[in-house]
């Protein structure tokens, strides 16, 4: 039963990262093979002599002994764990979308666009790698790619000049992401999971990240494509918003504010989420003369007045797709940890692979195996990598172990457009070719990559 569970697993797996071949969401896949393996989990528990212990972090001992009862009582209250940690990653994600699409409602990042006048390519270069690095350390790196694409769009006229600043903005956005607890799914789930410290995390990560960022553009800023001047588009007729730069900077601080309520309260940070989502709507509300209404009544004056609210448009606009998606990919990796598949996996990569650098406390845990999944991430989604990560190790909150993951695994995705969320959505913005992609930013996304992992054992010598 264990190897039917692994190639649903797989074969779930291949059609995630063939979406665009076989023409089917990705969220498709994930939600179906979870399904599957928790409910082939269920037929076959019986058949299965071991278990792993989520709250303890090891494998029970006799678990073969118990009777059905009692190992059905168990897989019920694992399902029950993980749909609870699982939920804590996905309501954050939900709040701190929404609060972006209320920045958007007002215009609030057209403030960013009246800065730019100029029409200097590097200069617009370093300015959107820039940007891409600090916005997505404070809005996720997918929603900064997603504002700032949508900015490039609207100041450069030529696409196949913008397909150029847009590969630099996704492995900028990439590097950003990996320092900050909330800038990655990837980082927010270790940080979500007492892996990781947000202080721990910016003294271990900022210099490396930034490294990441730098180097290839500072590379990029030599080649043709940057060199001259770019045209401009024209100014549009769009009266601004009195309240853009107040609520660009209202968002923004909200999101901020939830690792400080974290270190304040210790409560999970999707609380200090929906405490910021509140407030930021309290004022979008007054903002827009609307009424306070955030939930639904099922009358017409009420569906009337949801057109007009700030706070229902913008949930209307959330990406629910990726929400889905997380949702199936990390219960059916649940799953797999649930078995002790990932515990097994991990001691046989733990063995098997020659030791580089250092080894984590004793655990036999090298440097080329954290590498490798960085690389990994770029063939396949990174959520998953990360995910099984957390089944497979064992180290203590701050080990640097899961900071070089967070590191890794984050910015690894840049060395394919498919690689990281950020990739995928430009993608999809620019209609960039995977081919383009590989050939023009790749290489640069490679020694991004090993720079910043080559500062990471330096700054790891010294913390």
């Amino acid at each position: 039963m264990e190897t039917v569970i692994i190639l649903v697993f797989v074969f779930g797996y291949l059609a995630i990262t063939l979406e665009h071949n076989i023409k089917i969401d990705k969220l498709i896949p994930a939600l179906v093979m979870m399904a599957i393996s928790w409910a082939l989990i269920s037929l076959g528990i019986d058949d299965f002599t071991q278990w792993f212990d989520s709250a303890k972090h090891s494998l029970m001992e006799n678990f073969g002994l118990l009777n059905h009862e009692d190992k059905m009582h168990l897989m019920e209250e694992t399902l029950l764990h993980h749909l609870g940690k699982t939920a804590e990653i996905l309501v954050f994600l939900l709040g701190a979308m929404t609060i972006v699409e209320i920045i958007d409602y007002f215009d609030g990042f057209s403030t960013i666009k009246s800065a730019v006048n100029f029409n200097s390519r590097k200069k617009l270069l370093w300015m959107f790698s820039i940007l891409a690095f600090i916005l997505s350390a404070i809005i996720d790196n997918l929603t900064a790619t997603i504002v700032l694409i949508s900015i490039l769009q609207k100041i450069v006229k030529d696409r196949d000049v913008r397909i150029w600043f847009a590969g630099l903005i996704i492995i900028a956005a990439n590097a950003g992401g990996a320092w900050s607890p909330i800038g990655d799914v990837t980082t927010t789930m270790l940080w979500i999971g007492d892996k990781v410290s947000t202080g721990k995390l910016f003294s271990y990560l900022f210099i490396p990240s930034v490294l990441c960022m730098a180097v290839p553009t500072f590379i990029a800023s030599l080649l043709p494509a940057f060199k001259g001047t770019v045209e401009l588009q024209e100014e549009d007729d769009k009266p601004k918003n009195k309240f853009s730069s107040t609520m660009l900077f209202l968002g923004l601080g909200a999101i901020i504010f939830v690792p400080i309520f974290k270190v304040i309260t210790h409560l999970p940070p999707y609380v200090g989420m929906m405490l910021s989502l509140g407030v930021v709507a309290i004022f979008a509300e007054v903002y827009s003369n609307s009424k306070f209404a955030l939930s639904a009544t099922g009358d017409g004056e009420h569906e009337a007045h949801a057109s007009h609210s700030p706070v229902h448009y913008s949930l209307s606009k959330i990406e629910l797709p990726s929400i889905l998606f997380f949702l199936g990919i990390l219960m059916a990796v649940a799953a797999l940890e649930s078995l002790g598949i990932l515990f097994g996996f991990a001691d046989n990569l733990q063995t098997s692979m020659p030791m580089l650098g250092t080894e984590y406390h004793g655990e036999g845990v090298s440097d080329l195996v954290v590498l490798l999944l960085g690389v990994g991430s770029a063939v396949i989604d990174n959520v998953p990598l990360v995910a099984a990560s957390l089944g497979m190790f064992s180290e203590p909150l701050d080990n640097e172990l899961w900071h070089f993951i967070a590191y890794s695994a984050g910015t690894g995705g840049s060395m394919l457009i498919i690689g990281s969320a950020a990739g995928v959505v430009a993608m999809g913005m620019e209609k960039i070719d995977f081919f383009w992609y590989l050939k023009k930013i790749s290489w640069l996304a490679l020694i991004g990559f090993l720079a910043g992992a080559a500062a990471f054992m330096v700054t790891r010598a010294v913390f």
